[in-house]
């Protein structure tokens, strides 16, 4: 299964967007297994779990500073070199989706009070949701090195 796919799957069986874009992308590393995966992203759903910043974006950035980030503070090209892998990130999934924000994205903010029941009925929210997942993914995935 392709890891747009596997992101899609998860979140339809339940997980939230960021753990479906952390999870499908680091699936199979050596650095981190899936449930650590869902684990790890679980309060990053519904924009941080307060309209923020879209989850399947805060889950992409997670998996792309596994693969990525640094871990040397002293590393001024690896700190640069991840900070430009985040800036190109953020600049393609707002020009394919419009914001960064979860709130704007659906237009709502999704933990207002029946805003998810009414986000589901009207199909934003699968609709939304399913194409910042994907977008997410696809966006880490073909990050140029």
């Amino acid at each position: 299964m392709d890891r747009k796919a596997l992101a899609l799957d998860l979140h339809h069986r339940g997980f939230n967007c960021a753990q479906a874009a952390f999870a499908a992308l680091t699936e199979g590393s050596d650095r981190i297994d899936r449930r650590t995966a869902v684990r790890t992203a679980a309060c990053f759903g519904g924009g941080m779990r307060c309209g923020e910043v879209c989850g399947a974006v805060t889950g992409a950035l997670m998996a792309i500073g596994i693969e990525r980030g640094f871990d040397d503070p002293a590393d001024a090209d690896a700190k640069a070199y991840a900070a430009a892998q985040a800036r190109a990130f953020h600049a393609e999934f707002r020009r394919r989706n419009g914001s960064l924000v979860c709130r704007e994205l659906l237009g709502e903010d999704p933990n207002a009070p029946g805003a998810v029941d009414r986000l589901k009925a009207a199909g934003t929210m699968p609709r939304v949701c399913d194409g910042a997942i994907s977008d997410a993914v696809d966006i880490a995935e073909n990050l140029p090195v």
